[in-house]
């Protein structure tokens, strides 16, 4: 008998591929639950099962180094706040991203000094060239032994081609596009929508994404709560 894709699912392997790769396509488990004549419930609890080990495959990542840019940004409520302050409720999520490499995301409780420069800390190799708006929390990367550049917003255009956070802007943008289809993700299991968002901006350009979701399924030996 075939080793179980999921433990302690009462699918079938050929079932829980066919989710799999819906997923990868970005069906809702609801659609495809009724595509594939199942209890949807039990299609939301593999499609969590997969954000789950996606989760835990993008805290497996390496120290970024080279060029990286860094930056904070904010996640759900519909109302506008002051930056820095909790944003009116809203979510503070901490990026990193290695320029032509991959991002890598933290939900923050907030996005004071010494929060922020612990994760780039851990997260980026030292001497590494780290470039950040002018936000004041970015003070002081000198000090942990690191080359910095601040691009400031406010100016027209960056002193050099090279002198910009568009990178990690971008991904802001994409994460965040694809979670409006979602309408509305609980505080509960928005780290794992937002890894799951890193993890397919990241693996953008695979050819065939359901089969590198199955393998990383299958290495974190996934379990059904």
């Amino acid at each position: 008998m075939p080793q179980r894709l999921i433990k302690n699912s009462k699918l079938t392997n050929r079932q829980i591929n066919q989710l799999i790769g819906y997923f990868a396509l970005e069906v809702p488990a609801t659609r495809a639950a009724k595509v594939m004549g199942i209890n949807r419930h039990s299609a939301e609890r593999v499609y969590h099962v997969i954000r789950r080990c996606l989760a835990r495959e993008c805290e497996l990542h390496s120290p970024l180094g080279g060029e990286v840019e860094a930056d904070e940004s904010y996640f759900g409520g519909r109302r506008k706040g002051p930056r820095g302050r909790g944003a009116a409720g809203k979510v503070p999520v901490f990026g990193l991203l290695k320029r032509n490499g991959k991002v890598y995301t933290r939900i923050v409780e907030d996005v004071s000094r010494k929060t922020l420069r612990q994760i780039i800390r851990t997260k980026v190799v030292p001497e590494s060239v780290i470039y950040t708006d002018s936000f004041r929390s970015y003070d002081g990367l000198v000090l942990d032994g690191f080359k910095h550049f601040r691009i400031n917003h406010q100016e027209c255009f960056a002193t050099s081609k090279w002198q910009h956070i568009n990178g990690i802007e971008n991904f802001w943008g994409y994460a965040k596009t694809k979670l409006k289809s979602y309408y509305g993700v609980s505080r509960e299991h928005f780290y794992f929508y937002l890894k799951e968002m890193e993890f397919r901006f990241n693996h953008r350009k695979v050819a065939d994404l359901a089969a590198l979701i199955k393998k990383t399924v299958r290495k974190h030996q996934a379990v059904l709560d």
